[in-house]
């Protein structure tokens, strides 16, 4: 277990270590096609940085492809980690555990919750940091990419072939190798610390396709979530008129 932690630890290190040099994640008003303003003391060099707990601007496959620079990984592992909505899904990630009692070395009880709680955020820690630092070296882009203007059967379809493709360094699609180390190895190195009863390869391939089909889930909230929010909340508008 330290050693898994202790390599996830150095892979987040080395992302906040890069993305303090790295560009600001806000493009200049000359990037942007726009005249600067000579009465401004803002330039490309200056800019304000976005928070790291912000989450990335959503991307769609029409837009022009921008390689993900350094900063926006690491925005990107923060709040893919610790996000809202990974961590309401830990919720009931760990509540069912608890119901269902397994692993069983855990119990049925609110300490067995906090600890399934705490091995699943483990699990994600690991594996965000993993595919993020390792994906850096050959410039595999673990961005989701919506496809908002095409039909529904081919918005699903898109969800499910991100699942395991990933965007490349000059904007072709290919296989998502970083995803693949970090899912697979993550979940088997986890079994010199997991318990005894799931420590093993069977129950290993079985989370390796509960990651999977968990990044496929993630997808189809970046690819629909969108559209829902804005249908809700222009509704809302118009009914306050």
């Amino acid at each position: 277990m330290k050693s898994l932690l202790l390599a996830a630890l150095l892979a987040v290190v080395t992302l906040v270590t890069a993305a303090q040099t790295d560009k600001p994640d806000v493009a200049s008003p000359a990037d942007q096609g726009q005249p600067a303003n000579p009465g401004s003391s803002d330039d490309a060099s200056t800019a304000a940085k976005p928070s790291l707990l912000k989450p990335l601007k959503p991307q769609t496959q029409e837009e022009p492809y921008a390689p993900i620079r350094l900063r926006q990984r690491l925005r990107w592992f923060i709040t893919n980690t610790i996000g809202p909505p990974h961590l309401v899904a830990g919720l009931f990630t760990a509540g069912f555990g608890t119901a269902v009692d397994r692993p069983e070395e855990y119990g049925p009880h609110w300490g067995g919750f906090a600890d399934r709680y705490g091995m699943r955020m483990t699990g994600i820690v690991t594996g965000n940091a993993m595919e993020a630092s390792i994906g850096a070296l050959w410039g595999e882009d673990p961005r989701y990419f919506r496809v908002p203007d095409r039909g529904f059967k081919e918005r699903l379809r898109n969800v499910a072939r991100l699942t395991f493709l990933a965007r490349q360094e000059d904007g072709s699609f290919g296989l998502a190798y970083a995803r693949y180390i970090a899912v697979s190895g993550n979940n088997f190195l986890s079994n010199t610390w997991r318990p005894h009863s799931e420590a093993n390869t069977e129950d290993a391939l079985f989370r390796i396709g509960e990651g999977f089909a968990g990044r496929m889930g993630a997808n189809a909230f970046e690819e629909f979530w969108p559209d829902i929010k804005s249908h809700v909340f222009h509704k809302s508008r118009s009914g306050d008129d």
